[in-house]
């Protein structure tokens, strides 16, 4: 077999999630152009953005399940076609029902394909050494994918359609699938086909969607009202419910007991932690540049860019600094560099620039580079068998933790901003005051990370030579020459 076709297969699992990590942000700066065009109100022109992360985060774990069951390529090329078809839909919406409509579904492709995709990348990939590059040329795409959607929204915004924020999925999901389609085969064994777990998955489901409810509409509707309780208290007790099955369950979707493996808990824990400090950071930078700086949306998304391009390049060698340093020193090196960092945007003033911004972005995409081998670490941590699963937990961390830091950082930006008004303070000067002090709870948040990775990440020799054992019990590599595949 050419072994050659494995980084073929890794290009069609890039692809696919530099889309779905695109359209969670590519939005949000054509949203004046999307309301005046089809008459959206503010509630429908939330949905636009909130229906497909609702569907994102909420059917994750489902979507990791059935890859494990039904087989990683078919249900990573059943959520390449949900996905580019929804897309096709959202570009040509006629009006605010139809394309929220097919955001929805877009979240509903992107659940199923992007932990199969994830999953299908161990197996690919055998040998450690190899396995850590390849994930770490994903984890690079994901990042300049972050940064690339702003930018990419406000350019298309300002200079055509805005459907083509949509529709340009269209043909790269066409050329994904195809090439999927002839270097990528199944690998998941008889063991993980038993059953579906039916229970499992549903009260995971509703778990993350009252979850994910909440952290969306908490701030509008407030806290308190009684629609976010009672989302919070329906996704608790579906909680409850999701453990006390897979506690009962002979085949459950995620053996709860994989939880006390320091690895395992302490890198999801830690994508966590990345996950809050990039997509808060991101959001309410972008605000400051603009409400502060006067920056155009496309010019906003563009200084992100440098940031990303550093994020993407340490991604790619960031493995190589395991093997010397251990993953424990990397991450939690790569979380203490965000955090001072952000430190050091909070510093800026109200009458800096982008120069000043600059030396410390290009800081905070260093250590979000550092934190990309944790991936590897977190599917290492699992049976092969259910490397579908893990990529479904350690994706729904990085959307809750995300959510969270844009809700919870919002949450103190709005408080702060408005306290400060009370007292006479000018718009500009409450919004500063705000956005800096949210950005300080985020040094603190992120910071925990550093003695949680030092402790949990470390690992000793028996337990870093069984990670490539287990790897090495995969019947074969998961990839095929385009014949096979045909087959």
């Amino acid at each position: 077999m050419n072994s050659k076709l494995r980084w073929w297969a890794l290009l069609a699992v890039s692809l696919a999630t530099f889309m779905t990590t695109l359209d969670n942000n590519i939005v949000n700066v054509a949203l004046p152009t999307i309301q005046r065009d089809l008459g959206l109100t503010i509630s429908g022109l939330e949905w636009v953005v909130s229906g497909y992360i609702l569907m994102f985060a909420g059917l994750m774990l489902v979507g990791g399940r059935l890859a494990d069951v039904y087989g990683r390529r078919r249900v990573f090329l059943v959520g390449l076609t949900v996905f580019t078809v929804a897309s096709l839909l959202a570009g040509l919406s006629p009006n605010a029902a139809v394309l929220i409509a097919s955001r929805a579904l877009q979240g509903l492709g992107a659940a199923l394909l992007t932990p199969a995709g994830l999953a299908i990348l161990p197996a690919a990939f055998p040998d450690e050494k190899e396995r850590n590059a390849a994930i770490g040329i994903w984890g690079g795409v994901t990042a300049l994918s972050l940064a690339l959607g702003p930018f990419t929204g406000g350019l298309i915004s300002d200079r055509w359609h805005w459907g083509w924020i949509f529709l340009l999925n269209v043909p790269l999901g066409v050329i994904t699938y195809a090439l999927a389609a002839a270097v990528v085969r199944d690998t998941s064994d008889d063991r993980a086909r038993r059953r579906l777990d039916l229970a499992g998955l549903a009260t995971s489901a509703v778990a993350l969607f009252g979850t994910t409810y909440a952290l969306i509409e908490g701030e509008r509707r407030g806290w308190t009202s009684p629609l976010i309780l009672g989302m919070l208290a329906l996704a608790a007790v579906a909680a409850a419910a999701f453990v006390a099955t897979e506690a009962r369950s002979t085949d459950p979707m995620i053996e709860l007991s994989l939880f006390r493996a320091r690895v395992f808990t302490g890198g999801t824990l830690a994508t966590g932690l990345w996950a809050f400090g990039v997509f808060g950071v991101y959001f309410f930078s972008a605000l400051y540049l603009q409400n502060v700086l006067g920056f155009s949306p496309t010019k906003a998304g563009a200084a992100f860019v440098p940031m990303a391009l550093v994020t993407a390049a340490v991604a790619a060698v960031s493995a190589s600094l395991v093997g010397r340093l251990g993953m424990h020193r990397v991450v939690a090196g790569g979380l203490g560099l965000m955090a001072i960092a952000i430190l050091g945007v909070a510093s800026v003033s109200q009458h800096g620039s982008i120069a000043n911004l600059m030396p410390w972005m290009v800081v905070y995409g260093v250590g979000a580079g550092l934190l990309v081998p944790l991936t590897s670490a977190v599917l290492g941590a699992l049976p092969a068998a259910r490397a579908g699963v893990a990529s479904g937990v350690l994706n729904v961390s990085r959307e809750v933790f995300g959510l969270l830091g844009v809700t919870v950082l919002g949450a103190i930006v709005s408080a702060r901003q408005t306290a400060k008004a009370r007292t006479g303070f000018e718009p500009v000067q409450a919004f500063l005051s705000g956005y800096r002090f949210a950005l300080l709870i985020a040094v603190a948040i992120i910071a925990i990370g550093v003695p949680l990775s030092l402790y949990t990440l470390r690992t000793r020799r028996a337990e870093v030579a069984a990670v490539p054992a287990a790897a090495e019990a995969v019947p074969d590599d998961g990839v095929a020459a385009p014949a096979q595949a045909a087959a």
